[in-house]
């Protein structure tokens, strides 16, 4: 009874030194912050959480979204085992051990969830450890990750989850969820915090949708700021900025999205001395310039393409050159950018011709890879006739041959 209370101590001493991210992590379904299109009232799986029939599934999407908060949600909702695994620092003996352990707990009906973060950095032999315990439900498997499982994870363990797609953030979450954390007992209500609207308004939308980076900020406010002679520690809205590193915008949210809008159609429009107004324009305002590299590299392929693909290289030196020397001095180059995705020819082709083939992908999802054109190093059947492949450089570089599956044989996306 002495080791259960000292361990009990531990714990708390130990909770109560963790980030305030950590502390405010809520533990039951009611408290989880966003995602109403996953965990809303009656979607599938907020269902299958009530009921304790969650099978297994990846959560992917940005950091600070909840992914492993709801993993944990699943976790305490269930009469489960539940084990966490990172897979930068675990490996196939410790997925072994968890699949061991879980075949001994369910001889006698508890079930085991496999918690893996981090899942996309598991190679494809660790991956494949756990696909027999999978299939056969002897763990219950649950990656959270921020890569896209489709294109990261082997295919194996993607067709035996569901992937519940996670969405940054809004504003007003993030809001809710800093509020709650000042008065409550677990986060920040024994330092008496006083912060303004502003302020907290500020760290919500600089966080980019990142709840952890809004609690961060705020902890950091909270623990550098003195108390004032009536025992407050006051938050004010250049502390906010100080704590998280952005500088708030000198103009409202619908003004910024107006001006950001407008320099993305002067770009377009070929008016170079509007670009450069609003480009300065938003740099005045606050606007990181980030977020204008990244955009003036997308109309460079989207609306210049394949007229000169010049101001893509271009474009693209200029974001580099900004994550290099950062500003004022960026500021050169990124204009020499502007300037030549204005003057530059203009054309869309790239953007129709990749829309249409992403359609397509999606309408014939299940149209086979032609014969000749497969992985031939063995043969997939005794049966299979032997495909003949043309090398194009056999014939001078060029011979006519399908690459297209059967149904999009005559298909073209672009112009000639």
């Amino acid at each position: 009874m002495k080791v259960k209370q000292e361990n009990s101590l531990f714990d708390f001493e130990v909770k109560k030194a963790a980030p305030l991210a950590e502390r405010m992590r809520p533990e039951v379904l009611k408290d989880f912050v966003g995602q109403k299109h996953i965990v809303g009232e009656n979607t599938v799986l907020s269902r299958a959480i009530k009921a304790d029939k969650v099978g297994s599934c990846i959560f992917w999407g940005p950091p600070g979204t909840g992914k492993t908060t709801l993993a944990n949600i699943i976790a305490n909702s269930t009469d489960s085992h539940f084990e966490k695994l990172n897979a930068v620092s675990s490996g196939v003996s410790d997925a072994k051990r968890v699949i061991d352990e879980a075949e001994k707990r369910l001889a006698y009906g508890k079930k085991t969830y496999l918690l893996l973060d981090e899942c996309h950095r598991w190679s494809k032999a660790q991956s494949d450890c756990v696909l027999g315990a999978v299939e056969r439900g002897t763990v219950l498997f649950i990656g959270s990750t921020t890569e896209n499982p489709y294109a990261a994870l082997t295919p194996a363990i993607v067709s035996r989850c569901r992937v519940f797609e996670f969405e940054s953030l809004s504003e007003q979450d993030i809001l809710s969820a800093l509020k709650k954390s000042i008065t409550s007992e677990k986060g920040l209500k024994s330092f008496d915090v006083e912060i303004t609207d502003e302020a907290l308004e500020h760290l919500a939308w600089a966080s980019g949708g990142d709840l952890r980076t809004a609690y961060n900020a705020l902890e950091l406010a909270v623990l550098t700021t003195d108390k004032s002679q009536d025992g407050k520690i006051k938050i004010d809205k250049t502390t906010a900025e100080q704590s998280i590193q952005k500088k708030a915008l000198s103009v409202d949210e619908t003004s910024y999205y107006d001006m950001l809008s407008a320099f993305c159609k002067s770009l377009r429009g070929s008016d170079e001395n509007a670009a450069l107004f609003w480009f300065a324009r938003l740099i005045s305002a606050g606007c990181d310039p980030m977020l204008l590299a990244r955009r003036l590299v997308a109309h460079s392929a989207e609306d210049v393409g394949l007229a000169d693909t010049n101001a893509l290289v271009l474009s693209v030196s200029a974001l580099k050159a900004l994550e290099k020397i950062g500003m004022p001095e960026a500021r050169l180059p990124l204009a020499e950018a502007i300037i030549y995705v204005c003057r530059a020819k203009k054309s869309n082709d790239v953007v129709v011709a990749i829309d249409q083939a992403f359609e397509d992908a999606k309408n014939f999802a299940d149209a086979k890879v032609p014969n000749h054109i497969k992985y031939n190093a063995y043969r997939r059947s005794t049966d299979q006739k032997e495909a003949v492949y043309l090398y194009p450089h056999d014939f001078g570089g060029y011979v006519e041959q399908q690459y297209m599956p059967d149904e999009l044989k005559d298909k073209k996306y672009l112009k000639k």
